[in-house]
């Protein structure tokens, strides 16, 4: 089976091509090929799949064999993929994705796209709908987990997300990273930022459902992006620059809460062919 290596600032897939509709999903052959010493290697699985109303469809699995509903990189090196390899024909295409069908337009030289920007929608607020086990908003709210006491603010972007501002320790932030995926006020669990705004810049580390600590979170750059401007550190309408582990994405959140766009690099590491196990 043929399969591509990509990468967006250092957040790593597997990308399977299944536009001709022969290919199923196969969650236990994603964590094998996952892991990094007997596998590929990778943070998840993208599979490109047939659109129905949309140009193209992205699907991504975990490297735990749970399926996400969105993934900010992955989208980035799906819509890469779709362009280099002449699946769409156009330089801005839609794609649909569990969190809904969104829209991607690629910056091209020498025919490659060499960068992507997504309109990745409109945040959700709504507690129940994040979700986490609170009514309403949950931004700027008093939290504790592991005997630490901090604020945090719950964001999705078609999936979960807990963004903390507090200046804790790397300690600290190590030790609450898994904690906090797996608390019981995140019933589907969620993903962690913990955030430092610096020079009008967000500094972000990532503890990622289903993959642990990774080089960077396209959907936790946007969520914490829509968390800072909510609590005044940054401002909307305005591009922002995130960095990551990995790199720096920009991220412009809209003061009416209608999307945020999202942009930044994909880049194609390898390819090769694998047999199923």
């Amino acid at each position: 089976m043929r399969f591509w290596k990509y990468q967006g600032i250092g957040n790593d897939f597997i990308l399977l091509d299944g536009t001709d509709g022969s290919l199923r999903i196969d969650p236990e052959w994603c964590r094998k090929a996952c892991d990094r010493h007997y596998g590929i290697g990778a943070d998840g699985v993208l599979y490109v799949m047939p659109g129905e109303s949309t140009d193209i469809t992205m699907r991504i699995i975990n490297a735990d064999g749970s399926e996400a509903e969105m993934c900010g990189n992955g989208i980035r090196c799906v819509a890469k993929h779709a362009f280099d390899f002449g699946i769409v024909k156009k330089e801005s295409f839609t794609v649909h994705t569990l969190a809904g069908d969104l829209t991607a337009d690629v910056s091209v030289k020498d025919g490659k796209a060499v960068a992507v920007r997504i309109d990745m929608g409109a945040p959700v607020l709504d507690g129940r709908s994040v979700p986490v086990d609170a009514d309403g908003r949950f931004i700027d709210e008093p939290f504790e987990a592991g005997g630490v006491s901090f604020r945090g603010n719950a964001v999705s972007m078609g999936n979960p997300h807990f963004i903390i501002f507090s200046d804790l320790d790397d300690a600290v932030v190590d030790r609450l990273g898994p904690i906090l995926e797996r608390h019981p006020f995140f019933p589907r669990r969620t993903n962690v930022e913990f955030c430092k705004v610096i020079d009008g810049k967000i500094h972000i580390r990532v503890y990622e459902r289903g993959a642990a600590w990774t080089l960077a979170c396209g959907t936790g750059a946007c969520a914490s992006t829509v968390a800072a401007a909510l609590n005044g550190l940054v401002p909307f309408d305005e591009p922002v620059d995130v960095r990551l582990p990995g790199g720096w994405l920009r991220i412009t959140a809209d003061s009416g809460l209608r999307r945020v766009l999202m942009e930044g690099p994909a880049e194609m590491v390898f390819e090769g062919q694998c047999r199923r196990r």
